[in-house]
């Protein structure tokens, strides 16, 4: 169990770094992806929620480098990050589902 409710823009950084270490800006772009430009991160809002996933120890510094003359911090996804992913995917898919067997019960019965 987390130590805090899972926000969406959480749930979607740990997914964006699921397959890489990403900088910030790489992290913003992922998550616009993945939620198929629903979500956009600003940049206060990303690193909040860096600052809250490395507190938690989800997600850790992986490297930093210079680009354009910036520096570029890396996130990577920890072992304790996969896990709470996991665990909160599993948690929605399984709220979804009982959210779909009783909209289709309220249907066959005639409610709708």
């Amino acid at each position: 169990m987390t130590p805090r409710a899972m926000t969406e823009p959480a749930f979607l950084v740990l997914t964006a770094l699921v397959d890489e270490p990403r900088h910030g800006y790489g992290i913003a772009q992922e998550v616009e992806r993945i939620s198929g430009g629903r979500v956009q991160l600003k940049i206060g809002t990303l690193y909040g929620v860096l600052d809250r996933l490395t507190a938690d120890a989800f997600v850790e510094p992986d490297r930093e480098e210079v680009w354009q003359g910036r520096l570029r911090r890396y996130y990577r996804l920890t072992d304790e990050g996969a896990r709470a992913l996991e665990e909160e995917a599993v948690r929605l898919a399984d709220n979804a589902r009982r959210a779909v067997e009783r909209l289709r019960l309220r249907q066959a019965e005639g409610l709708t």
